[in-house]
């Protein structure tokens, strides 16, 4: 029993003195890291360089191009409507939707037989009229003719009353005589009367009869102009559209029946805003005829079309903003009105300017140059348009020097940095476009689905079709197709 407590308290020390070795030896450790820490020399902290994108800042003469969306449209649209009520009884072969007519063509006749029974009946009131008229001036010239007679039937009874006065004077004719011849003559007079209410009845009837006939004639031409209107004839050469009636159907009067649009004057009408408005202004404030490209996405063989501004609208639309501009196309083989196209128009050139990388200004107008001693200076320009990824800014004071491509956050002014030149080619050969070899069962998926799209015009469906049978087709069209195909 003492031998068992005598062993477990020898365990005892043994164990505590070993604990008491352990802290020691740590304690010593802690100190001595501590005084090695205070004793090892401080290293000189090294200034962190970042590695950047440059771009040399070059002067000169810049055409800014504005993009902005418009719509084709048609400068002549004619809507076409029967001027007649009835049965349509002729169409045109040419009269259906999408089809092509010339100036003068007659494109549809409506029943005349109302019509031309009226033009009869006027005629035959107008020859009514007529003979009206000519016995009207036959009366007029009996009486005339019977006046005449009349008034020398009155001078003879004047004469014959001055010669039984005369011979009352020398006492060769009596009172009886006299007073005979009196009343002869006023008789006479009378009868003078009466023929000049009779000439002026004629005369009267002479102009009535003259007013019928005029009135006649108004008739025949209103008959006539009815006959007419059961006929519609092209203005002038176009495409019709909207087409909505058929032999044997019934119009009414003034229903509209089709759209004339002339596909050869075209136009596009396109929306910018206020402030590139002004740029497109003149000294005078007259708004420049400035060049336009007109383009049509047709699945990589887009369609281009020039133009040049013409108009603006006279007023802003309530709920618009902006302006709206016309441009008037030429040779526009290919488009419709009512195609969505892109409108990229020239503006004015500018001089003394630099073309620079969009990302390479923030938002206060100002760049990082590239100092001599590599390190970069915040500098202010002035920012005159924003094209696509790129500014033209006008920076008199940078031509020749270099800035930052790519801001970013840890970049300022003061830090140093590593320029990075992108490589100039060396021969200055233009981009290929990628192109790709097509397997037989794609190839056929691409045509099949252009030959079944209505919505390409034939033009640019041929020229797709033609880049599509080639060993190696430009894989950006295969993109556009595949993408609208959902592949």
């Amino acid at each position: 029993m003492r031998f068992l407590r005598r062993s477990l308290v020898g365990l005892f020390l043994l164990a505590a003195t070993l604990g008491l070795l352990t802290f020691a030896g740590q304690s010593v450790y802690s100190a001595l890291v501590t005084r090695w820490a205070e004793q090892e020399p401080a290293r000189p902290a090294r200034e962190r360089v970042f590695a950047v994108n440059v771009v040399p800042v070059r002067a000169q003469d810049v055409a800014p191009v504005l993009t902005a969306f418009g719509q084709v449209r048609s400068r002549r649209t004619l809507d076409l409507r029967a001027k007649a009520a009835g049965t349509v009884v002729v169409l045109s072969d040419g009269f259906e939707e999408g089809g092509r007519v010339d100036a003068g063509q007659l494109l549809f006749r409506v029943d005349p037989a109302d019509a031309q029974s009226a033009v009869e009946v006027a005629r035959a009131d107008l020859s009514e009229a007529e003979a009206e008229l000519r016995d009207a001036e036959r009366a007029l010239v009996l009486a005339r003719d019977d006046l005449a007679a009349a008034q020398e039937q009155a001078a003879l009874r004047t004469r014959a009353l001055e010669r039984q006065q005369s011979l009352q004077e020398r006492g060769f004719a009596t009172d009886a005589l006299v007073e005979e011849a009196e009343l002869a003559a006023a008789s006479a007079q009378q009868s003078v009367v009466s023929r000049r209410q009779l000439l002026a009845s004629a005369e009267s009837r002479l102009d009535q009869a003259g007013t019928q006939l005029s009135r006649e004639r108004i008739n025949l031409a209103e008959a006539e102009r009815r006959l007419a209107d059961t006929e519609l004839y092209a203005e002038y050469s176009g495409t019709l559209s909207e087409v909505s009636i058929v032999e044997g159907g019934l119009v009414a009067h003034n229903e509209q029946v089709a759209r004339l649009i002339d596909p050869d004057d075209l136009e596009v009408s396109f929306r910018i805003s206020t402030p590139q408005y002004l740029n497109l202004l003149d000294e005078s404030g007259a708004l420049v005829p400035a060049p336009v490209a007109v383009t049509l996405d047709a699945y990589g063989a887009d369609l281009v079309a020039p133009g040049v501004i013409t108009r603006e609208s006279a007023a802003v639309a309530e709920g618009q903003t902006g302006r709206l501009l016309f441009a008037r196309l030429e040779q526009a083989k290919g488009f419709r009105p009512g195609d969505f196209v892109t409108v990229r128009v020239e503006e004015p050139v500018l001089g003394d300017v630099a073309v620079l990388p969009s990302t390479a200004l923030d938002a206060a107008n100002t760049v990082l140059v590239l100092a001599g001693d590599e390190r970069l200076e915040q500098v202010g320009v002035t920012l005159l348009r924003r094209q696509g990824n790129d500014v033209i800014v006008r920076a008199p004071g940078l031509y020749g020097q270099e800035v930052v491509a790519e801001r970013s956050p840890l970049l300022g002014a003061g830090i140093k940095v590593r320029p990075v030149r992108p490589e100039a080619s060396a021969d200055g050969a233009l981009a290929v476009p990628e192109m790709v070899e097509l397997s037989p069962e794609r190839r056929a998926q691409l045509i099949a689905f252009i030959e079944a799209s209505q919505f390409m015009p034939p033009e640019a469906k041929e020229r797709v079709l033609a880049q599509l049978t080639q060993d190696r087709v430009p894989a950006v069209t295969v993109e556009r197709i595949e993408s609208r195909m959902g592949g």
